[in-house]
């Protein structure tokens, strides 16, 4: 039989699980908030918990804990830390109240590990308190957006290691493609000749670009308002604990944390997570043009446009025997997909903030975590899957280059551009060369037509004499 003790809070009287560290404050969120089936984010807990360890250090050393409360809180801390009671973390992601739920259930379970330390019962909190020790000098209000803050910018370093990946890769490619030439394509039409490695290179360049972005989004992140307190006055808090809690924190977590420059400001605007949202939605958008043109380039095998071959990882129908999709860039497009939605929630969620503090966090925090993770985890599977196997149909792309009409822009400043247009199109009516033609129309003799069509240096700029 199902045991249960009583608590107490401002609210009233519940009953929590008798063994539970957890105590009245998250058993209501539990009851309340039944939303995503999901529990905290692993980093966002290990963040949280970072904080309110910062927090006893610095309460101790001006005198607001004793040395034996702060000892127990680190205790407390440090084991979760290492991974245990996280079962009683049973709040949902999306709750209301700005995260004051997933604040107190830390608060709870702090407190209760801590004071069973020190020779106390689950759920008495007399030596000690959620509120009055575990959470001196602080408010929801600022414990949420700096827990998030670092969950995201470790989340934000781990995508810079994929992405460093992937752009290695697709500079491999780029070299191996090098002295492939295809037709370059505007429109979905055959354009001017170019190589698959130069395609490959600005795939590279892209996601390049997208890299930089990540370390503009850490530092938009770095700056946490730390020490404001329920609205950024500080209301609660000692002043030397203001002024010196994100050292501590620093030291603690080993990211570049300074505090915000004005309190007010940084618990009122969340201007920083939209920032944030839309580099990361720059990225996915980049991954998923890549993916689409790399889905294009391999459609067949037979009756496609067959540029270039992507690794076979699976069957790709119940019903046709042998047939093979491009599941990989298919599902870095659904990635991006997500990530652009995520970040329509993320504007909105800012957006929608009132007066002093922006009560919708959570939400905010869970849409970047999703797309941090969905990222990383797209990146890792191209690149592996995908781009490392990649190989070039060399062969009929040169043939398709030396049938193709697309060739006529490089004579067009030899021969002009209206007997360049004539040649095209005879060459579309008749299905014979542009070289041919040429020879035929007696327009250019076949020592300067070879110079002219030299495929090398018509892929780079200049006007070939």
């Amino acid at each position: 039989m199902t045991e249960f003790r009583k608590e107490k809070d401002s609210v009233g009287q519940i009953d929590v699980l008798k063994d539970a560290y957890y105590g009245a404050n998250a058993q209501r969120a539990k009851e309340n908030f039944q939303i995503t089936g999901q529990k905290v984010d692993p980093k966002f807990l290990e963040a949280m918990v970072e904080v309110k360890k910062a927090a006893a250090i610095e309460n101790e050393k001006i005198g607001l804990l004793t040395k034996d409360q702060k000892d127990a809180i680190l205790y407390a801390c440090d084991k979760i830390l290492e991974g245990e009671y996280i079962d009683n973390f049973i709040v949902d992601p999306i709750q209301g109240g700005a995260g004051t739920s997933f604040n107190m259930n830390t608060n709870e379970v702090i407190a209760n590990i801590a004071n069973e330390k020190l020779g106390g019962g689950l759920g008495q909190y007399d030596k000690v308190h959620p509120n009055d020790h575990v959470n001196n000098g602080q408010s929801t209000n600022d414990m949420i957006p700096t827990s998030g803050k670092i969950a995201l910018i470790r989340y934000f370093k781990e995508l810079k290691v994929e992405i460093e990946e992937l752009i290695k890769s697709l500079d491999k490619k780029g070299d191996e493609f090098k002295d492939v030439f295809k037709m370059g394509r505007t429109q979905l039409q055959d354009a001017i000749p170019m190589s698959l490695g130069q395609e490959f290179n600005a795939y590279s360049s892209v996601i390049r670009r997208d890299y930089k972005r990540m370390d503009k989004a850490i530092e938009a992140l770095s700056s946490v308002n730390f020490g404001g307190t329920a609205i950024g006055t500080g209301l609660n808090a000692d002043t030397t604990y203001v002024n010196e809690i994100v050292d501590v924190l620093r030291e603690i977590t080993g990211l570049d944390l300074k505090q915000s420059e004005d309190l007010i400001d940084g618990t009122q605007n969340l201007d920083g997570f939209v920032f944030a949202s839309s580099i990361l939605k720059t990225l996915a958008v980049s991954l998923s043009k890549i993916s689409n043109d790399l889905r294009l380039m391999s459609s067949g095998p037979q009756t496609g446009i067959g540029d270039i071959n992507l690794p076979v990882r699976q069957a790709g129908s119940s019903i046709m025997p042998g047939k093979v999709n491009p599941v990989i860039p298919e599902v870095v497009n659904q990635v991006a997909f997500a990530v652009v939605g995520n970040d329509t929630t993320v504007t909105m969620a800012v957006e929608a903030g009132q007066l002093e503090l922006n009560a919708f966090e959570p939400v905010i925090f869970y849409k970047l975590f999703e797309s941090l993770r969905a990222l990383k985890g797209g990146i890792n599977t191209l690149r592996i899957n995908c781009i490392d196997g990649i190989t070039a149909n060399k062969d009929s792309l040169l043939e398709e280059v030396e049938k193709s009409v697309g060739l006529v822009t490089a004579l067009a400043p030899h021969i002009g551009y209206d007997k360049s247009s004539m040649i095209a199109h005879k060459a579309q009516e008749t299905g014979k060369s542009v070289r041919e033609l040429v020879l035929e129309e007696g327009l250019m003799d076949e020592k300067e037509l070879e110079k002219v069509l030299d495929f090398k240096k018509m892929i780079t700029p200049g006007i070939i004499d």
